[in-house]
C-alpha cells in the first residue's frame, strides 16, 4: 500500500511554490517588455539574454532568459 507522507510547505520535493511562480511572473513581464522595445528599435535583443541566442520566437527567447536567470537565483 502507498505512504502519503506530509512534507513541509519549503521542501525541495514539492513542485514549485506560489512565490517561484510569482518571481517568474514579474522576471518575464520585464523581460518582455525589454525584449519588445528592442524588437521595435530593431536591436539584437537575443545576444542580451543568456540562453536566448538561439531561439527564434520572442515569447521563447524571452521565456529562456527567463528560466536561465531564475537558475541563478538559486
Amino acid at each position: 500500500m502507498a505512504q502519503i507522507t506530509n512534507l513541509p510547505a519549503g521542501s525541495p520535493a514539492l513542485p514549485e511554490t506560489r512565490t517561484d511562480e510569482g518571481v517568474f511572473l514579474v522576471s518575464f513581464i520585464f523581460v518582455l517588455l525589454i525584449a519588445l522595445a528592442a524588437q521595435v528599435l530593431f536591436l539584437d535583443w537575443r545576444t542580451w539574454l543568456p540562453g536566448a541566442e538561439g531561439e527564434k520566437s520572442l515569447i521563447k527567447g524571452v521565456r529562456t532568459g527567463v528560466y536561465t536567470f531564475m537558475s541563478h537565483l538559486n
